[in-house]
Formats: structure tokens, C-alpha cells, sequence
């Protein structure tokens, strides 16, 4: 859904002003385009069904005994729909195929939809773990949402080193042990590789 740009960028001035400041003096005379600028790339997603993004490699797999496809290190950034402000971190997908099997470039794609439009982190992971099971016929579905959320380290919280780890698990992959073996699988994977931010700290 294409952005009123117009229309966002007189509110963003009236707010500018309602917060008491002046929207014409030098330093914010650019502000409501910048800003509307953010919010178009921030909610790009809305309107959009990112099940119509998912690329199919085989219409059938060929039994019910394939192992994991698991996907994980997805960069996500999203906003939070009770402040709008931003909330970024690392998305780990994993399903289980069925009837369909999809590209990987698909996996990043659903997150990134679905995470582009004023969000809870909680839905996201629940609305990407639904669209595989649905579009994919998927046995099993997980989705696993580490995140760090403005609205808890920049606001009056300030809890800066504060992360909100989510689990959305649907099929055979909301059972305890087989969603132990993956969340296992995707912690070796991460004491392997740890995230550039972790290694430069």
C-alpha cells in the first residue's frame, strides 16, 4: 500500500508543532520528509501478503521423512505498534516439509514482510509460523524471535542490554522435545558463529 506522503508529512509537521517546537526553523525544516521517508520503509509490508512472496522449489515432497529446514541469523527490524518506535534483532526459522518445499530466500522474505508494518513482536512470530504452515503444508513450523525494543532501552525504562526472546511453535514443531532439538541446533549454531555485534563487544 503506497504511503500518503503528502498527507504524513502535515501531521509529522503538526506534531512537530503540538510538541511545542518550530518545524520551520533550520534543523527540522527537513525533518517531516526524513521522517516520512523512515515510516515508508518501516511499513512497506503493510497491505501486503507475504504468503504471495513465497517461491516453491518442488509442488511435492516425496515423503513425510524429510528432516528440518531450518534458516537462521535473519536480520529483522519492525515497529512497535504501541509507541512506533523501532525494535530490531535476529530472526531462526525452521519447518518441517510437507506438500511444498520454498526457497530460502523466501524464509527472509516472510519475516521481512510480515515484520514491516506496526507489530508485536509476540504476532510476528505466530504470523510467519502460520504462513508456512499454510503455504507450504507444512508438518511443523518454528519460529524463534530474539529482539531489542526502543521503547524499553531509550524511554524513561532504560534497560539498554534488555532483549525479548519469543517462540512460536505450530504442527509437529510445537511439541517440547522436537522443538528442543531445534532450538539446541540453533544454539550450537550461534556459540559457532556468533553475531558480529557479540564479537566486537
Amino acid at each position: 500500500m503506497a504511503i500518503d506522503r503528502e498527507r504524513a508529512t502535515r501531521a509529522v509537521t503538526e506534531l512537530l508543532e503540538a510538541l511545542g517546537d518550530d518545524p520551520t526553523r533550520s534543523g527540522l525544516k527537513k525533518t517531516p520528509e526524513l521522517v516520512v521517508d523512515a515510516l515508508a520503509e518501516l511499513t512497506r509490508g503493510v497491505g501486503v501478503d507475504p504468503r504471495e512472496l513465497i517461491t516453491p522449489l518442488s509442488e511435492n515432497s516425496p515423503d513425510n521423512s524429510r528432516d528440518a529446514v531450518v534458516m537462521s541469523g535473519i536480520n529483522v527490524r519492525s515497529l512497535c505498534e504501541h509507541h512506533l518506535m523501532p525494535f530490531t534483532g535476529i530472526a531462526h526459522v525452521a519447518y518441517l516439509p510437507g506438500e511444498t518445499l520454498c526457497t530460502l530466500g523466501s524464509l527472509a522474505r516472510i519475516v521481512e514482510t510480515f515484520a514491516a508494518k506496526p507489530q508485536i513482536q509476540e504476532r510476528l512470530g505466530e504470523e510467519i509460523a502460520d504462513a508456512l504452515m499454510e503455504s507450504l503444508g507444512a508438518r511443523g513450523a518454528l519460529v524463534v524471535l530474539d529482539m531489542s525494543h526502543d521503547c524499553m532501552s531509550a524511554r524513561t525504562l532504560q534497560h539498554p542490554q534488555s532483549h525479548i526472546l519469543t517462540i512460536a511453535g505450530r504442527g509437529e514443531l510445537a511439541e517440547p522435545a522436537a522443538r528442543a532439538e531445534i532450538v539446541a541446533l540453533l544454539a550450537l549454531q550461534e556459540s559457532a558463529h556468533p553475531l558480529e555485534s557479540e564479537s566486537e563487544a
